[in-house]
């Protein structure tokens, strides 16, 4: 028998994936507009790989790097979180943030049960997609990962989710402090495209400065969709792979108690305007 509390949460988990399913064709088409860059990644990697007359960039060939840019794709669409930072810096402007101070709901639970009824449709909806890509696009691979590489890839996986969606529902929670937190986060943004791995690997920062990239890969933006690629690919294995779940593993919790320790705070200097 669920509990009163776990009835709650089973209830909002479902209602917000028949929200989702809702305008499933909006969704899917936006959803399988997020294949278009595959093809051009390979036609881009393909021309420099030719312009360079070299087989290999740093520590990776054309077919690598392509494997890592279609598993990039994998766990952004896992650790973006769009809408969230802005919707609850919304809330709280327009008082509509009110209900979950009067109401027995948890308003951090409840956004992370939206997030993840939105995950489930997208992969529902992306599935075959996916599967086709990966299919047309085994090549570039080097063939599956051993069965603990896999469990790391999906434990990484998860841990990106959570990382993204503290790390933004926090920033949204700073606007109990500010009118405004659209500066924040287009910076965000702006250094998440860049330093987690998505606009290039980092391993291409060694070449430049070892430091450098040991300090980018220390960095939570790191875990959110470089890191998880390079696990697949065997990248990152041993000591390195067990450092790396760790170090993303504490992101996890720093942003959680960060996250929380907003909300507290902001609801105590919360006045309630608007709504």
């Amino acid at each position: 028998m669920l509990t009163d509390r776990a009835r709650i949460w089973h209830t909002i988990l479902w209602i917000s994936i028949e929200e989702r399913l809702v305008y499933r064709t909006d969704f899917a088409v936006a959803t399988l507009m997020r294949f278009i860059p595959v093809v051009t990644q390979i036609f881009f990697w393909t021309a420099v790989f030719s312009a360079a007359r070299t087989e290999k960039i740093a520590s990776f060939t054309r077919d690598s790097m392509i494997a890592y840019y279609l598993l990039v794709m994998v766990s952004r669409a896992l650790s973006s979180m769009p809408g969230l930072a802005s919707g609850i810096a919304l809330q709280i402007r327009d008082g509509e943030i009110k209900k979950f101070l009067i109401q027995p709901i948890d308003l951090i639970g409840f956004l992370l049960l939206q997030r993840v009824a939105h995950k489930l449709i997208y992969y529902l909806v992306a599935f075959i997609p996916f599967a086709v890509v990966f299919f047309v696009a085994r090549g570039f691979f080097p063939g599956w990962p051993e069965p603990e590489v896999l469990a790391a890839y999906f434990a990484a996986l998860t841990m990106s989710f959570l990382i993204g969606f503290f790390l933004e529902a926090t920033i949204g929670l700073i606007g109990f402090w500010f009118l405004e937190v659209t500066s924040l986060l287009f910076i965000y943004m702006l250094l998440n495209f860049i330093l987690s791995g998505h606009m290039f690997p980092l391993d291409l920062v060694a070449g430049w400065s070892e430091t450098a990239a040991m300090l980018i890969k220390a960095l939570p933006l790191y875990y959110l969709a470089g890191f998880p690629a390079e696990v697949f690919l065997g990248i990152a294995d041993g000591a390195e792979l067990r450092r790396g779940l760790w170090i993303q593993f504490g992101w996890v919790l720093v942003f959680l108690i960060l996250c929380r320790a907003s909300l507290h705070y902001g609801v105590r200097r919360y006045s309630g305007f608007g709504g």
